[in-house]
């Protein structure tokens, strides 16, 4: 340890006397790097980047067993070295490649794909931190508490029935019907794969050379957006609804379907202002992406489209098959912890009416379940699943997720519980609004994304469990967006972390409460010829039943 950390100061005092070394005995390059206009010269500044960023993978396992939990400051703070080379806090987006007065309206032209989100090779956080001691041990209890889980199931069955049976009757009653979900999965990649590409081909092939480019963008234009909201909007949604998926099966294909659509936007938003460049500069050449590219971002597990990503130079199948083992391990766990802590308490509560008495002990006894749930979510599918199709992929960059867990503001915890979709929301979204609108209107910004991911949200919620009941949105909308302003960014003091862990574990159990009651209710009390407003009618505030 005395060794590594020696080793390690070296590294630190050598890579600095070199910078200082490389800034003073370097005027010239200084002067390259800052032209006499003011402006920064963009492909340095995203070198530096790289180096920066490859620099801190570097060093993180060396302070990873040095100081343990602490070695993500380091890191932190050496990445945000580059904020310094930004030349005053100009950031690499879509808004600071341009020059002039109209920087903010420049709609000729946007930002190529470049100067968005910087790919670099790096772990996913929990790989690094299941290598500290303590960290692991956390992992290692709730493995226990999995056991005890299926321990207690056993003894239950034994002792009230005579048989040990392993109960899986949730798990197999969820993801019924596979097949139909089988076949529409490929349908819609199928579909994925070839209709947005060959209309994207044969627009920038033909874009040049048309005589009316703009009626030959609009017209290209319309057909994807048809295909974008007929076929992969409007088909997966009538399957599900003709064939009566049950909830987990509805899932799969409305997350799918989701996912599919945001990638494809994705590809057409930063390849089309590649070919209205190269058009712009005449050329001769369109730069359309190859099949494979295309193919490749399709499994990528990222919503930002790349020509190229960085990779790893092995596939690690040993590491594979243990994600997909924690996957199944999260599936099982949840399904015991339904039957052990969900069902008996909404099945046995007693017949009396919808009252607030009912609602507060609900929503109490739903918050473990419920931050059980969210916990193992997020452990299955952001860490486990994407890693998986990360490693089989050999893609670098597993940055999937950040310490979302010491947030002290609900605006810190949006933009670092999923990095795969906040970038998107991000890039497109949130800065694709403030070019259009200008950067005067950054609260609006923020107000449509909200607005977008509480809808969607939404409409996934309720395909999902077939019935229309707002609390994701209204919790989402209002109360998520409200905290997002309160409690920002300048709120740093642990307190504030306490708070957020407060109140999300509270949404948690308001969640579970309100939906499983609904659920039970349209169980319990079904309609024989339901109308549209019987499927957004709450059925729980009219329906009185023994669960």
């Amino acid at each position: 340890m005395v060794g590594e950390e020696m080793s390690l100061r070296k590294r630190l005092s050598k890579s600095s006397d070199n910078e200082e070394s490389q800034d003073e005995g370097n005027p010239a390059e200084q002067s390259r790097e800052t032209p006499s206009n003011g402006r920064v010269d963009i492909k340095e500044l995203i070198i530096k980047k790289k180096q920066l960023a490859a620099e801190a993978e570097e060093l993180k396992p060396y302070f990873m067993k040095e100081v343990g939990t602490h070695f993500d400051d380091f890191v932190t703070n050496l990445i945000e070295r580059s904020v310094l080379l930004d030349s005053g806090g100009s950031a690499l987006t879509s808004f600071s490649i341009f020059g002039g007065e109209n920087n903010h309206r420049a709609k000729d032209l946007r930002a190529p794909p470049e100067h968005g989100k910087i790919f670099v090779v790096r772990r996913s956080l929990l790989d690094e931190l299941f290598e500290v001691d303590h960290i692991r041990t956390i992992y290692h209890m709730f493995i226990a508490l999995l056991i005890l889980f299926i321990l207690s199931t056993l003894v239950v069955d034994y002792i009230d029935e005579g048989r040990l049976v392993l109960e899986l009757n949730v798990l197999s009653y969820a993801f019924g019907q596979f097949p139909v979900v089988v076949w529409t999965w490929w349908a819609m990649f199928l579909s994925t794969l070839s209709v947005p590409y060959f209309l994207f081909q044969h627009w920038a092939r033909g874009y040049s050379k048309s005589s009316h480019p703009v009626i030959h963008s609009v017209f290209h234009g319309l057909l994807f957006m048809v295909f974008q909201i007929g076929i992969l909007g409007f088909g997966p949604l009538y399957v599900v609804l003709t064939y009566i998926l049950p909830p987990a099966s509805r899932s799969i294909v409305i997350f799918e379907q989701i996912r599919l659509i945001m990638k494809v936007h994705s590809f057409v938003r930063e390849n089309v202002p590649r070919v209205l460049n190269s058009a712009k500069e005449k050329t001769g050449t369109v730069p359309v992406p190859t099949v494979n590219q295309y193919l490749y971002f399709l499994f990528a597990p990222t919503l930002i489209y790349r020509d190229n990503y960085p990779r790893t130079p092995t596939v690690r199948w040993g590491y594979v098959a243990m994600q997909f083992a924690q996957v199944f391990g999260c599936l099982f766990y949840l399904n015991y912890a339904f039957e052990r802590l969900c069902a008996p308490l909404f099945r046995n509560i007693k017949q009396e009416p919808f009252s607030a008495r009912v609602l507060v002990l609900c929503i109490f006894n739903s918050i473990l379940p419920g931050v059980l749930g969210l916990l193992l979510t997020f452990f299955a599918f952001l860490h486990c699943w994407l890693n998986a199709f990360a490693e089989m992929l050999r893609f670098g960059d597993r940055m999937f997720y950040k310490d979302w867990w010491n947030s002290t503001s609900y605006s810190n915890y949006y933009r670092t519980w999923n990095v795969v979709v906040h970038d998107w929301l991000y890039y497109y979204a949130y800065k694709d609004f403030l070019w259009f609108f200008t950067k005067r209107f950054r609260p609006a910004a923020m107000l449509a994304v909200f607005a977008v991911s509480a809808v969607v949200h939404e409409y996934a919620l309720a395909v999902t469990l077939n019935f229309f009941y707002p609390v994701l949105f209204i919790l989402f909308m209002f109360f998520g967006m409200a905290f997002n302003f309160i409690v920002n960014d300048s709120r740093k003091r642990p307190i504030w972390n306490v708070m957020m862990w407060t109140s999300l574990f509270a949404g948690q159990g308001v969640l579970v409460c309100f939906y499983s009651q609904e659920w039970y209710a349209r169980q319990h009390c079904p309609l024989k010829n339901p109308t549209f407003l019987d499927y957004i009618r709450p059925r729980s505030w009219t329906c009185h039943y023994v669960f």
